[in-house]
């Protein structure tokens, strides 16, 4: 294994396990959603400033009209993908709402067809019809209790289905903005959301002690500024197909630390939904084409 290959894993590695502890970091700011956004925005903010300064990215040329319109487009898309997401823990668990959210790939196919006429083969239209069934089963494990439990259990569902197609515009614009540096594009993502949380953000009654003001800190700077740097670092030295295997990394993350922290475990009818859709999600990012589906020629 060659040392860009090392780095690139550990750092792969290090991004995903970090992805997959912000929900724990959410739930315990004791913040509303809009709070825990707006100050992952400043702190990320301050973070990727310091980012891009340091790597020369800052200097004026680097960005047209057209590029900065984008990026500040596909920061609202992001933001909105957080309040949707961090919003849908607290209806439907963050290990369910981390495997829905996990749809974003599907999510991105439809749109790239869509907008920039990539074309649906036979093997992803499986593996999109596989992430269905895998989320109508997660839909049938209704929560036991009343009927405005489960309500609530539908609506988490639908939150991080919403964030996962606004992650997915996110990502469709990143594709525009091919050939930017993506450190710039995340500091224009966090300014914009920092921008458009403020005037709704109540400041009247901030984090009460230390310890929630260091859990906002952390998913500033840890879980944004430091999360985008190792993730890019990683993306830029691994294959495709690695930086794809090691992503699911972060929905089994969420999971044990959703168990670990909170005690939710998931039903058995959860489990298989979630797992049909981590697998379809692999053949999906990994390019696996079903044996059936695959021309006769490249059979045997």
């Amino acid at each position: 294994m060659s040392g860009d290959i090392k780095r690139g894993t550990a750092e792969m590695t290090a991004a995903m396990l970090i992805s997959g502890t912000i929900g724990w970091f959410v739930v315990m700011s004791g913040q509303p959603v809009s709070g825990v956004v707006f100050w992952r925005c400043l702190f990320g903010a301050l973070t990727l400033l310091v980012i891009c300064g340091a790597l020369g990215l800052l200097r004026p040329g680097i960005l047209t009209l057209r590029t900065f319109a984008i990026a500040v487009l596909g920061g609202i898309a992001i933001v909105v993908n957080w309040l949707l997401l961090f919003a849908s823990y607290s209806h439907a668990t963050i290990s369910i709402a981390t495997t829905v959210y996990n749809t974003q790939p599907f999510m991105l196919l439809v749109l790239g067809a869509l907008f920039l006429g990539e074309k649906i083969t036979a093997a992803k239209l499986f593996w999109l019809t596989l992430a269905f069934a895998g989320m109508m089963a997660i839909v049938q494990a209704k929560p036991g209790g009343s009927g405005d439990t489960f309500a609530s259990y539908g609506l988490g569902i639908l939150m991080a289905l919403g964030a996962a197609f606004f992650y997915a515009l996110a990502a469709l614009a990143a594709k525009w903005l091919k050939g930017t540096p993506p450190h710039l594009i995340a500091l224009i993502q966090v300014a914009t959301g920092m921008l458009m949380l403020a005037p709704i953000t109540d400041f009247s009654q901030p984090p009460a002690d230390a310890g929630s003001w260091a859990i906002l800190i952390s998913i500033g700077v840890v879980h944004t500024g430091l999360m985008y740097v190792l993730l890019y670092g990683a993306i830029q030295r691994l294959p495709t197909h690695l930086t794809g295997a090691l992503s699911f990394l972060y929905p089994i993350a969420a999971i044990l630390v959703d168990r670990l922290a909170f005690g939710h475990a998931l039903q058995p009818m959860q489990i298989a939904g979630a797992a049909i859709i981590l697998f379809a999600a692999a053949g999906m990012n990994l390019g696996w084409t079903p044996r059936w589906l695959r021309p006769r020629a490249l059979q045997g």
